[in-house]
């Protein structure tokens, strides 16, 4: 009994020895002095689109899934627009302009994007404008997408919310 616990331990210790070098590798690739281009530059990852027979897109602008992969997650919260009070257009156009400064601050570029899942109060006609506006910041393969009808955001006023994945 003595030797299994011992085994595992050992094991277990491997494994977090391990985990801890990916991380700090993590950190190290993305050191905050790193532009955003080098990042691209000596970036490994790679995406690929997912479009299996039975799982569609609905719409041009997504892929049903991704496979993705590289070296690190950058996870970008819910942005909103800069000007609540803007038309629809220029407040989705001004929501990816904000995810755009995340992802280059991680070391990231739309081309990165894996993910985007996108709230909105009055989804029926906010729909067709975000299917155009995120055509003008996304790249092929386009991102795997989600896009909800919401009755409230978080921000009191805001009318549209936007969260990306990217994998670099």
């Amino acid at each position: 009994m003595q030797d299994q616990n011992a085994e595992f331990d050992d094991h277990r210790r491997s494994f977090l020895g391990i985990t801890l070098l990916g991380m700090a590798g993590g950190a190290i690739a993305a050191s905050p002095g790193e532009s955003a281009s080098a990042a691209d530059q000596a970036s490994q990852s790679q995406s690929k689109g997912l479009f299996p027979q039975g799982a569609p897109a609905a719409a041009s602008g997504y892929s049903p899934g991704i496979v993705a992969t590289g070296t690190r997650v950058v996870f970008v919260s819910g942005q909103g627009p800069a000007d609540r009070t803007a038309e629809m257009e220029v407040q989705i156009r001004q929501t990816f302009e904000r995810i755009g400064e995340v992802l280059k601050a991680g070391g990231a570029s739309f081309k990165n994007v894996v993910m985007l899942r996108g709230y909105f109060l009055h989804l029926s006609r906010d729909m067709p404008i975000y299917r155009k506006v995120r055509k003008e910041f996304l790249v092929e393969p386009y991102p795997a997408s989600t896009t909800m009808g919401v009755t409230e955001l978080a921000v009191e006023g805001l009318q549209v919310e936007i969260e990306a994945i990217a994998i670099v």
